[in-house]
């Protein structure tokens, strides 16, 4: 029987990698386009700046990171095309989060492995 993980984030639910079957070419795949959107500075940084905030929208966003709203919009419409990111309109704003649990976790454990180096 396959042992759930137990670390207490959204993830938790999910078996345990070495508890799941070998990967299969397609799902490889899917991983390795997942880890090359995510393989971006911006992108990197606009997603730990949604995780610390919650939510943010264009400008301010644009405004933290030192960037072009459009440069930001770009970079967003990425992230919402995988899934990782969503919007919601509120009058003439719209706001961004993140809407897959597992991205804080993951840029976590990076981070991790960044200190570890050290």
């Amino acid at each position: 029987m396959a042992k759930k993980t137990a670390t207490g984030d959204a993830c938790s639910t999910r078996t345990e990698l070495a508890d799941r079957p070998l990967l299969t070419f397609v799902e490889a795949v899917k991983v390795m386009a997942l880890f090359k959107v995510l393989a971006n500075d911006t992108r990197i940084r606009m997603l730990h700046h949604l995780i610390r905030g919650g939510e943010s929208t264009v400008t301010d966003m644009a405004k933290a990171l030192g960037m072009r709203p459009q440069a930001v919009s770009n970079q967003l419409q990425r992230l919402s095309d995988t899934g990782v990111a969503t919007s919601r309109r509120e009058g003439n704003n719209v706001y961004y989060r993140v809407t897959n649990a597992c991205v804080a976790p993951l840029l976590d454990r990076a981070l991790c492995l960044m200190e570890d180096e050290r």
